[in-house]
């Protein structure tokens, strides 16, 4: 089954390039059911080789397909790396991928870009797939390319509008900087171990003290990269541009695939970030900056995919504090339930949507919980995840980042807490307006309101029990468990963090879930209690919830800073440079060339005699020139 995992990314590409073609010929049910079952036979073909690799001594494969890249000392071949970091994220990209798919089929039905919707899909999923499988950085980066090119497609998948249009060339042109930086790490780590295979560079990085230099430089620029894709900061706000896009896309970009990238890309070279201290703390101060500063923002949003949108940055600052402080399988156990919980929040938000005929704001929803049963209840229990509460997954993965943040520094971990605290407010804030109180839309909007088909239910249903049991995968030992995920990872992680003994991290717990339930209270006293419904009128926001709706005017100091100078230095150079130097010069020549043959054809009057006499007298010339010459 091994063998074959070359097929695991190859059948979501047959499924793109039958959908592509055939998108405008093909019924939709073909379609859908296309478009699904080829994610579908992924996920058996990864559920099969994840099982074998659990039942083989050997847990790490390298899958040769062909050479691919071979000039002088430099060899890339396209193969396949199957180990239990891949594995695991071959299940979470392909069965979350699946339901996505199939909840698309119900969200996007009557659109008449369906075929062209679900082909990109089908290769965003090719793209994510191929970036996990590589066992080189070139493989990986082939496939990080592609993720983000198909993200640029979907996030404008509606480009008729110039906003959604916009958001796609934004995400697209900062992600760029971020790639510049992969592709800088990629050139130094070939030049410093001669290869860029993970096979050959990670044991000769062993053999190198903590701080080379040539290592601090490779790690900070796949650090520039990762923020890039995971949307750090300050690259992170392509992202809640990014919900132009339909809603099952920000589902598949925010939870289980591309902005887990660059988490997956720093825990796969783990081994090197080990050896940089000073790049480890970077990581912290940025990846915590960003939590606190992703869910200050959400607090006061009023859109309700911009809620999620910002509090998938923060969850993101939330793995790269793990990433920072060592626990590379904390940050990846926080990867797995995120997908989990953040992708049925997303499709949830969709259903409400739905049922809202595209209403976003949470101003104009209300007393939705009775005419939307399922949708409610799904999305209560991704809150509850999300926001930290036992026995759900989130409670598992946040506590045990906050633990080994604890370790690492006392002030991080406080902040860390804080941003928890506020990550329930903000997402009961969500639940408690969009779904209880009186409906504050128009009346004869509130009577069409349905609960959405089954094709979108029933995801939703798999997911939140997925997100309500999936922390079982790492319980920790000081609740009795033995924390299965953080043994699976033991061949490609070898530093786990440090990690505080089972009193202190009872204690720990006990202060996290406490700071939990008073977030919930007060959410609860606000909106439910009070029945505080966020004005509408800018004027009268208080100063700091104002910084907060306009996202502490992050993207206008961008503009102020970045962009107008830069589009003022274009200016001047094309007045002065291109204007004046560069097409003074070339017209300069061509007027030289004019004013030069007005004379010259003076020269040509036709007249036959003085075409001879001019013979003569060049003659003449050079006789006397090899006369005087001697």
């Amino acid at each position: 089954m091994i063998d074959l995992v070359w097929l695991v990314p190859l059948i979501p590409l047959l499924g793109f390039i039958i959908n592509g073609l055939g998108r405008n010929s093909m019924s939709k049910n073909l379609i859908g059911f296309i478009g699904s079952g080829v994610i579908l036979l992924s996920f058996a073909l990864s559920a099969g080789i994840f099982l074998e690799l659990g039942a083989d001594a050997n847990k790490s494969h390298e899958i040769f397909l062909f050479d691919w890249i071979s000039a002088g000392n430099l060899h890339i071949p396209m193969s396949f790396l199957v180990d239990p970091l891949s594995s695991i994220m071959l299940l979470i990209i392909t069965g979350v991928g699946f339901l996505i798919h199939v909840y698309s089929i119900g969200y996007m039905q009557h659109d008449e870009g369906f075929g062209k919707y679900f082909s990109y899909l089908n290769l965003f999923i090719f793209f994510m797939l191929l970036l996990v499988l590589g066992s080189n950085y070139i493989v990986m980066f082939i496939g990080w390319e592609g993720v983000g090119l198909c993200s640029y497609l979907l996030i404008g998948f509606w480009y008729t509008k110039s906003s959604y249009a916009t958001a796609a060339k934004k995400a697209f042109v900062i992600n760029r900087i971020g790639d510049l930086g992969f592709l800088l790490a990629v050139f130094l780590i070939y030049t410093t171990f001669g290869s860029v295979e993970f096979s050959k560079v990670f044991p000769l990085a062993e053999n190198l003290l903590p701080g080379h230099t040539p290592i601090i430089l490779i790690t900070l620029f796949l650090f520039i990269g990762a923020c890039g894709k995971s949307a750090q900061l300050p690259l992170f706000t392509w992202l809640p541009d990014a919900m132009a896009g339909p809603t099952p896309v920000s589902a598949l970009i925010h939870a289980a695939t591309m902005v887990t990238a660059g988490v997956y890309m720093i825990a796969r070279s783990n081994i090197l970030f080990d050896l940089a201290p000073v790049i480890q703390h970077l990581i912290t101060i940025v990846g915590l900056a960003t939590a606190v500063l992703g869910a200050l923002i959400a607090l006061t949003q009023t859109d309700i995919k911009k809620v999620l949108a910002y509090s998938t940055v923060s969850q993101l600052g939330y793995m790269f504090i793990g990433l920072g402080v060592g626990a590379y399988d904390g940050a990846l156990f926080h990867v797995i339930t995120h997908a989990f919980f953040k992708a049925l929040l997303f499709l949830c938000a969709g259903s409400v949507i739905h049922a809202m005929h595209h209403e976003q704001d949470m101003r104009k929803m209300g007393g939705l919980r009775k005419k939307l049963p399922i949708t409610f209840m799904t999305m209560l229990i991704g809150t509850i995840a999300i926001s930290g509460l036992p026995p759900f997954s989130g409670f598992f993965s946040k506590d045990e980042i906050l633990a080994h943040a604890f370790e690492y520094n006392k002030i991080v971990w406080a902040i860390a807490l804080f941003t928890a605290f506020l990550t329930a407010f903000y997402m009961f804030r969500m639940l408690y307006l969009t779904f209880y109180g009186e409906h504050r839309g128009a009346h004869h909007e509130e009577e069409k309101i349905h609960e959405s088909p089954k094709s979108m239910t029933t995801p939703l249903i798999v997911l939140a029990v997925l997100s309500a049991i999936g922390g079982a995968i790492g319980i920790p030992e000081a609740l009795g468990g033995s924390h299965w995920l953080s043994h699976w990872l033991s061949p490609i992680i070898k530093h786990h963090g440090t990690a505080p003994s089972h009193a202190t991290e009872y204690m720990l717990m006990a202060v996290s879930v406490l700071g939990v339930l008073v977030a919930i209270g007060l959410a609860y006293q606000k909106y439910i209690k009070k029945a505080h419904v966020p004005v509408t009128d800018e004027t009268k926001r208080p100063v700091l919830q104002s910084l907060s709706y306009n996202k502490f005017y992050v993207d206008e100091i961008y503009d102020m800073l970045i962009r107008k100078p830069l589009d003022a230095f274009s200016a001047f150079f094309y007045r002065i440079i291109d204007t004046k130097v560069v097409d003074g010069l070339v017209n300069g020549f061509g007027w030289s060339a004019s004013e030069a043959s007005k004379s010259l054809r003076l020269l040509q009057t036709g007249n036959v005699g003085f075409y001879i006499l001019m013979m003569v007298v060049g003659i003449i010339s050079l006789l006397l020139y090899t006369y005087l010459s001697l």
